[in-house]
């Protein structure tokens, strides 16, 4: 019989914590979940109730038995945990206004991940993680990271190769997209493609291969760009 789990997200009052918590519904065989700790900060308190609330409604609604528990105390939930997931924003949305307007005022880039507005955001991030990381070296030294927040890959990178942390994962939506769009553009299945990707998150490239090996890829933005053509 398979462990019982304790997931501990961070930046539980997230929009994006409804569909974590429907992607963990649907795998529950495969993740046997006992407990979900969301935790925010207390300029997200009342956030953090109503998606909790949520949360919980939504595994009440499956035959599986799930609790879910909103806290502030970042130490008390991180207690025995075995695995972590991060999705926060330092600094809230007002922070991010700043990291694209700041930029763009100077003719460059502003994004949360790449340019001068990743930079900011990473410069923010960076000494949260670590106090993250190091509470869990205390807390829960067996547990694995998940990293969502943004600058996904310098923010990973950090946590591995200068906070020692490796039990690692860093986690981007934007090729998951492709790979769960494109395929269908063309008329396919996922499992009969081959993805390679390069580049970091949010500013990445791939090349897309059949199970022959043969790259497709000029093949699938032509289908791409005839849709586009026909929407417009």
């Amino acid at each position: 019989m398979r462990k019982a789990i304790k997931i501990v997200t961070i930046g539980g009052g997230s929009s994006y914590t409804p569909e974590l918590m429907e992607g963990f519904i649907k795998r529950y065989d495969e993740l046997p979940i006992r407990e979900i700790w969301l935790v925010d900060i207390e300029e997200g308190k009342e956030k953090l109730e109503i998606v909790g609330k949520l949360a919980q409604r939504m595994w009440d609604a499956t035959p599986y038995n799930v609790k879910v528990v909103t806290t502030l105390n970042r130490k008390e939930a991180l207690a025995g945990t075995d695995f972590v997931t991060t999705q926060f924003r330092v600094g809230l949305l007002d922070a991010r206004i700043k990291d694209e307007r700041i930029p763009l005022s100077h003719g460059m880039l502003g994004q949360e991940t790449n340019g001068a507005g990743g930079m900011f955001k990473a410069f923010r991030t960076i000494p949260v993680i670590k106090e993250i990381v190091d509470d869990m070296k205390l807390l829960c030294p067996d547990a694995w990271l998940i990293n969502f927040t943004n600058p996904s890959g310098i923010i990973t990178e950090t946590i591995i190769k200068h906070f020692g942390w490796k039990k690692c994962i860093g986690l981007c939506n934007v090729p998951v997209n492709a790979m769960m769009n494109e395929p269908k553009v063309i008329g396919m299945e996922l499992s009969e493609l081959n993805y390679k990707f390069a580049g970091l998150n949010h500013f990445h490239w791939h090349k897309v291969f059949n199970e022959d090996g043969k790259e497709i890829t000029a093949q699938l933005i032509e289908h791409i760009n005839l849709l586009r053509k026909n929407t417009h």
